[in-house]
């Protein structure tokens, strides 16, 4: 009954279209102070104790460090590179795209941030050669969601607070399910500028090749110093986003001199803001989690599960549908931080390895990102593009189901997203 309640008020106030944040806030404030005898000092004390974890401050500088990167030029160089590597190919600037995306999903670790680095470079070229607005867009929009697969990735952040998984597993995780999609995603665009005959590219030597190599080397080696730093144990994922941050600035300000001193306090203040209003989410969301734990839904729900006989094959059909539906409604960081405390304990319970459930939701959350009516990506395309939400939903659709039957290949095949992890943390 009072799982209902919660539910119910929290719906109630979001179809209100309050911000989540301030309606998670609400709900549980609403329910403590009227249906239980819940002390204030308890409220005040998990808001604090709640976002006083050492990981929640790899967010603020993994989004430092997507904002250098995304006006420092790096972007730029990394589609240059793509474009010598693989623009001959049928589709060579949109499969230069899809490149571009994945190696600067792997340094921002932010899907919108790809999106507006990548394609306001990337789309217009596209257009100029004679590829269709739609399939520039449709290119665009997926691939940046790679952001939040391919690790540094600040959903897994949001994920490892909310149920206590290591970071540095999530991360590892992450590699080949990204590098696998990123592939599938290609896949599909070659086909579909075969198909269409789309124009292609004069076949770069491989003096240009290396030349394009050259000059995005910096940008490129803060994936080597991150992700290497976490694996060889030289820093935690915290510090490494620090690290990530600090580097950034520098080949942003002093190496590229894309940007200018002067240019650094607005980056700083947008960073601020953006991490702000994260952890004001985050913050809520340990209150809401708070709150279903002293209700024990969690619990009830996983005893309920387990009576109705639910394999894992069922659990996790349902976690997809429900966590699809979710992404209709809310976005990604949302998502996570209220449905992982609710959904973590079954998954335990029936024996899914935590590191393949929280792959599982990410995958989920990219699919969220490219659908409306919240898709984040459609929004963040859709203002490069100046295309509508409906028109841009139809360009998505071949990308779409690819990254549907992706989730399905991760979600039912473990291994994909655990041999890596296994391989190095055992």
């Amino acid at each position: 009954m009072n799982a209902t309640i919660i539910f119910v008020l929290l719906m109630l106030l979001m179809l209100t279209g309050m911000p989540i944040s301030i309606s998670l806030g609400l709900t549980v404030l609403t329910f403590l102070f009227t249906m239980t005898q819940v002390p204030i000092e308890s409220v005040a004390l998990k808001l604090f104790t709640g976002i006083e974890k050492f990981e929640i401050m790899a967010i603020p500088f993994f989004i430092l460090a997507g904002n250098f990167l995304t006006h420092g030029g790096v972007a730029r160089r990394m589609i240059n590179f793509a474009a010598a590597m693989v623009g001959h190919w049928h589709g060579g600037l949109a499969l230069a795209g899809v490149l571009a995306c994945a190696l600067f999903a792997a340094v921002s670790g932010s899907s919108p941030a790809t999106v507006v680095a990548i394609g306001s470079i990337i789309l217009p070229a596209m257009v100029k050669q004679g590829y269709p607005k739609g399939f520039g867009a449709g290119v665009i929009t997926t691939s940046g969601a790679l952001g939040i697969l391919i690790p540094p990735s600040i959903v897994m952040v949001m994920y490892s607070v909310s149920t206590n998984t290591s970071v540095g597993q999530l991360f590892m995780a992450g590699v080949i399910p990204g590098l696998m999609l990123a592939f599938f995603l290609g896949l599909t665009t070659w086909f579909l500028a075969r198909k269409h005959n789309y124009p292609r590219m004069p076949k770069a030597s491989w003096g240009e090749r290396f030349t394009a190599f050259r000059k995005s080397a910096w940008g490129l080696l803060l994936i080597v110093i991150v992700m290497g730093g976490i694996y060889s144990g030289m820093f935690t994922p915290t510090e490494a986003a620090a690290v990530a941050a600090v580097y950034a600035f520098v080949i942003a300000v002093f190496v590229y001199k894309d940007m200018t001193l002067k240019k650094v306090p607005k980056v700083l203040l947008d960073s601020a803001s953006m991490s702000a209003m994260l952890l004001y989410i985050i913050t809520n969301a340990v209150l809401f989690s708070f709150l279903m734990t002293s209700e024990n839904i969690p619990q009830a729900m996983a005893s309920w599960i387990m009576d109705k006989g639910f394999g894992m094959i069922s659990f996790l059909l349902v976690v997809n549908i429900l966590l699809l539906l979710a992404g209709n409604v809310m976005e990604p960081s949302s998502i996570v931080l209220i449905m992982a405390p609710i959904l973590f304990p079954v998954a335990m319970k029936l024996g899914i390895d935590p590191v393949h459930f929280g792959i599982i939701m990410v995958v989920n959350m990219e699919v969220g990102m490219c659908h409306p009516p919240v898709g984040l990506n459609l929004y963040v395309a859709s203002g490069i593009t100046k295309m509508g939400i409906t028109e841009l939903t139809v360009a998505v659709l071949p990308w779409l189901m690819t990254m549907i039957a992706f989730l399905l290949l991760i979600t039912y095949i473990p291994e994909i997203s655990t041999w890596l992890p296994n391989l190095i943390y055992k």
